[in-house]
């Protein structure tokens, strides 16, 4: 009993008061390494005019990396009826700014509740939704496969990741199939796959994909331990790539965390006070700095939405640092 209490403090200690900075913060990061995602869905969510955020990310960040889901329940209203109005103006006016684009397509895409199939589709018959799943992917890849400015497909978002969202089990045989169908209809472009950082093993979305995907997550919360700091080292996430012979010219950080961490609610009914708790400005820094250190080819900064909803509520400096890596990025 002795030695468990004392394994059992010592583990506590290692995710609850280091603070996992990386000894040194520069910000210096190689030739456009830096990118971000996106999601007008949530940016309305947020009470945020989806449009405006949009072109000041454009105009005043100034980022030349996008990844942008394109949601099911936005493009397929009712069934078999399509719009692809609101993503079009996106392309478009990421194409006049020479903005390079991951378009992220599938049923299971970032933000909760992560699978966005439409309302009128019946997901408790698992085999009709994906099927309509798949009708839905020929759409969106036929209708978008001749922009330029699309350098390559995100299939699905974290696909096999079965414990977090409201999805169902995730399907290796099912993904499978849509990477065949997306590639069927369009084989000039490579596909991404991926897979959480710290909670997936990466062997089977390694396989699948011809880049792939990880996300890179810091500080997070649980009901046992409350917050807590991932005690993993940069050079973790290269031994993962170097175990599954991945050349790391292939690997990306789909998503840094650079947005607080929510115990429950949304991030719009978070106190100030609460998300220091697990994203403040010393935090934001060091994970990009993380991020360098881990050296993929490129990185997504997640939570651009938040810092613009920061910056209209008086609290500017999340968006402000980010402009300024970007800038020092050109």
């Amino acid at each position: 009993m002795f030695w468990f209490l004392i394994i059992l403090v010592l583990i506590f200690g290692l995710f609850k008061i280091p603070r996992y900075y990386p000894r040194q913060i520069d910000l210096v990061a190689k030739d456009d390494f830096w990118g971000l995602t996106y999601s007008p869905k949530f940016a309305s969510e947020l009470g945020l005019d989806w449009q405006k955020t949009y072109i000041d990310i454009l105009d005043e960040l100034e980022v030349k990396n996008l990844r942008i889901p394109i949601y099911w329940d936005q493009i397929e209203k009712t069934d078999g009826e399509y719009d692809f109005s609101k993503y079009d103006y996106i392309f478009d006016e990421g194409k006049k700014r020479n903005v390079n684009f991951i378009a992220n397509i599938g049923w299971r895409l970032p933000r909760w509740p992560e699978c966005h199939a439409p309302a009128w589709v019946d997901q408790s018959n698992l085999s009709t939704t994906k099927a309509k799943t798949i009708t839905m992917l020929g759409k969106v890849v036929e209708h978008f496969k001749d922009r330029e400015e699309i350098v390559v497909w995100q299939v699905e978002n974290e696909p096999l990741l079965d414990w977090f969202g409201e999805c169902p089990k995730g399907d290796k045989e099912f993904l499978q199939n849509e990477i065949d169908y997306v590639r069927s209809i369009d084989d000039s472009r490579e596909i991404i796959i991926s897979a959480s950082g710290e909670l997936s093993s990466w062997k089977q979305e390694v396989k699948m994909s011809d880049i792939f995907g990880t996300t890179m997550y810091r500080v997070v919360w649980n009901p046992i331990f409350k917050y807590i700091r991932y005690p993993l080292p940069a050079w973790y996430y290269r031994f993962k790539a170097w175990y599954y012979d991945l050349n790391p010219d292939k690997v990306i950080v789909s998503e840094l965390q650079t947005e607080p961490w929510v115990p429950k609610g949304t991030l719009a009914d978070l106190d100030f006070n609460d998300f220091d708790k697990s994203f403040s400005i010393d935090q934001f820094k060091a994970n990009m700095q993380f991020a360098i250190n881990v050296d993929f080819k490129q990185t997504y900064l997640w939570g651009v939405e938040w810092w613009y909803l920061q910056k209209q509520s008086g609290h500017p400096e999340y968006w402000d640092l980010a402009k300024s890596v970007f800038k020092n990025a050109k």
